[in-house]
């Protein structure tokens, strides 16, 4: 897991032609002249339209201050590379409508051919790609009986030519007989009466029709059940069954209700109204202590239970143990992991500087010591890993002086004694390693932010490649991948997670064969990290997504921090064709990063939100951060550090009673919880 930084964006060009009238270089020291300086970079075609799937190539020409053609290398990329690729040859193609952009570079140095080179000319080049035409719309939600004196709010499925679901057509609906059925501008179907109708939805060129048949209304009675004994905390879940029934005591079948709750909050200071919720299925969880009624709704008959929550009081204090200060570059993944010897040692990478990665002694965690440190041809050590034999390590590798990154695999049998390199893999691992992990003798690695490899390392000396995965969607990407007993869930950014049978799904999967079992929805599109865990109180399976975005532009000094965005989503994911998304945790104004749980207990680096843990014990709906589940908060602030007094949380680790985590921005910390004193200000607590 790692931390991947936006681009600052550039000021928009008047023309796609570039001119800069660079200054010769003096020579005087050197006695010889270095030639002419790229002075201009045109671009053709200077803006671009394409259809979702379509391809085009760009021409690039280097020119001299006096218009003469240069022989140099040009450097493309896209800004969005999930919504629009170009490869080096710049050849682009269109994955996801709307607008975005490319850009061609100059390399200041006339050997390089990296993006991350300094550029001495640059061009963005904008690229529109329009939605696709739709292709078929239909209701989608609608119940197999309708009754009289009744209303469904509707929900469409949209699909466009390309296959792709949409969610952001207008759609029309009307029906042939408003006497019988009638929908409102909102999509809003109200049966008015017995009868037979149409039913009609319309986007753009599409349409589709549905029958109606509406029945008289049947019911006599509504009973509101699974009303609590006593009283329940913020953020424990009820579950509420509305009973419909006719006049002879029967079940309607496929009778609408609509949950709905208010309340009187324990605080004066908690405006009265919507300090809990409730959704369709009737699960009900206060956000607020306080008075909560809960209705169900049925139009022609209701019924109501209520709900008494108290504060759930499970905050607790931070008391810092240690620091392993690293204030001269910045900080990336860590990994804590006992020693054959029995001590206990962390491993950190760096980030943006020269391939570093420190090996600590944390045995002692209020005196953390760096016993060796590996320095690799890298610019960035984004990802470490120790096998579960605790014999060897795995560093990714990004930014190599030879552009062969891959990884490289560490003895770690003997931490006392010095780490030494035993392999390097970088056979068709060139475009980049940004993250790696360990599982059963297994390697797992990214490869250029696309697939990850998977490579058998029983003999760490000597690892082979045994198998790959990769997505087919359109400008697929991942970040990230971890591996739990036998299944690999990856982060896939606009995918969202995607779980493979690696040899535990029960599929025929395995290292050589991995085979794909299902994916969640992600509508934000940021799925940077991932972690799967079984509750321990509920038995239910969890995936548990962490967003990553930066959508806050810097303003200030180049060493002003950043400032991140976006959430922590909870699925429940029995079935792995329907994941459900019940649960969010979310910290106003930052972003999470690296995530970790342990007995029922979520870890979260939210960079700079520092770090925040998390009570996600039994059933999970809503916004846990409103329902008071933090359990403490920690901002490792160090006026010495890279950046000042800026907390940059990158990864937590529980270990032994601590939480290690690595900030970004000052190293190696050690922390622990300690009972708070009890205080009790209105809410949340």
């Amino acid at each position: 897991m790692t931390r991947t930084f936006l681009h600052r964006s550039l000021a928009a060009a008047a023309a796609v032609t570039l001119l800069l009238a660079l200054p010769a270089l003096a020579q005087e020291d050197a006695g010889e002249a270095t030639g002419p300086e790229p002075a201009e970079l045109v671009v053709t075609p200077s803006e671009v339209t394409l259809e979702v799937g379509e391809r085009l190539t760009l021409e690039a020409e280097v020119r001299d201050g006096e218009g003469n053609p240069m022989d140099r290398t040009v450097v493309f990329y896209s800004r969005q590379r999930r919504f629009v690729g170009v490869n080096p040859a710049g050849i682009v193609e269109a994955y996801r409508p709307g607008d975005h952009t490319l850009v061609a570079m100059v390399p200041k140095d006339p050997e390089a051919a990296d993006r991350r080179a300094e550029p001495a000319l640059m061009v963005e080049i904008p690229v529109r790609i329009p939605n696709p035409p739709i292709a078929s719309v239909a209701v989608a939600n609608l119940p197999g009986h309708l009754y009289a004196a009744t209303e469904i709010p509707l929900t469409a499925a949209v699909t466009d030519i390309s296959g792709a679901d949409r969610t952001d057509v207008e759609v029309a609906w009307s029906t042939t007989d408003p006497a019988v059925a009638r929908v409102d501008s909102l999509g809003v179907l109200t049966l008015v009466g017995e009868g037979s109708t149409t039913l009609t939805a319309s986007a753009e060129a599409a349409t589709g029709e549905t029958a109606l048949e509406v029945r008289a209304n049947p019911v006599a009675t509504i009973r509101l059940e699974g009303a609590p004994d006593g009283m329940v905390r913020t953020g424990d879940v009820v579950f509420f069954e509305a009973a419909v029934l006719d006049a002879d005591g029967n079940a309607v079948p496929d009778y609408p209700i609509q949950f709905a709750t208010f309340g009187v909050p324990a605080s004066s200071i908690i405006a009265p109204g919507a300090i809990g919720q409730v959704g369709a299925d009737g699960a009900f969880v206060a956000e607020r202590s306080g008075i909560h009624t809960v209705v169900a709704d049925g139009f022609t008959r209701s019924a109501s239970a209520t709900v008494e929550a108290v504060p759930r009081n499970v905050r607790k204090d931070v008391e810092v143990v240690g620091q392993g200060p690293v204030r001269d570059r910045y900080t990336s993944d860590l990994w804590v992991w006992e020693g054959l010897d029995g001590r206990d040692y962390a491993v950190t990478g760096t980030w943006g500087a020269d391939g570093h990665a420190y090996f600590w002694d944390v045995t002692d965690p209020s005196s953390m010591a760096l016993i060796d440190t590996v320095r690799v041809d890298a610019r960035t050590v984004n990802d470490v890993k120790v096998s579960e034999d605790a014999r060897f390590a795995v560093i990714s590798r990004e930014g190599a002086s030879n552009r062969r990154n891959g990884l490289v695999i560490l003895d770690v049998s003997d931490p006392q004694t010095g780490i030494s390199v035993i392999a390097r893999y970088d056979d068709q691992l060139t475009g980049g390693v940004h993250n790696v992990f360990i599982a059963e003798d297994h390697i797992y690695a990214l490869s250029a932010g696309r697939r990850y490899d998977i490579l058998n390392a029983e003999d760490p000396t000597n690892p082979y490649r045994v198998g790959r995965f990769e997505l087919d969607t359109p400008g697929h990407s991942i970040h990230d991948v971890w591996v739990e007993d036998g299944i690999a869930y990856s982060s896939n950014w606009n995918d969202g997670v995607v779980a493979v049978d690696v040899g535990g799904g029960g599929m025929g999967g395995a290292p050589n064969n991995p085979v794909l079992l299902g994916s969640t929805p992600y509508p934000t599109g940021w799925n940077h990290a991932a972690f799967p865990y079984r509750s321990e109180s509920t038995g239910k399976f969890l995936m548990i997504g962490g967003d990553e975005a930066f959508p806050y532009q810097t303003i200030g000094e180049p060493n002003t921090p950043d400032r991140a965005a976006g959430w922590i989503h909870f699925y429940e994911w029995e079935d792995w064709d329907n994941p459900v998304e019940v649960a969010r945790y979310q910290v106003p104004e930052a972003g999470t990063h690296n995530l970790w749980v342990e007995d029922d207990i979520l870890y979260i680096g939210y960079y700079n939100g520092g770090l925040r843990v998390v009570d996600i014990s039994g059933e999970l709906r809503g916004d846990l951060y409103r329902q008071g589940r933090e359990i403490a908060s920690f901002l490792p602030e160090d006026p010495e550090s890279f950046i000042p007094n800026a907390a940059m949380v990158w990864g937590p680790q529980p270990y032994k009673g601590h939480i290690f985590l690595s900030d970004h921005h000052s190293g190696l910390w050690a922390v622990k919880l300690v009972d708070a004193e009890p205080v009790y200000l209105g809410e949340p607590q």
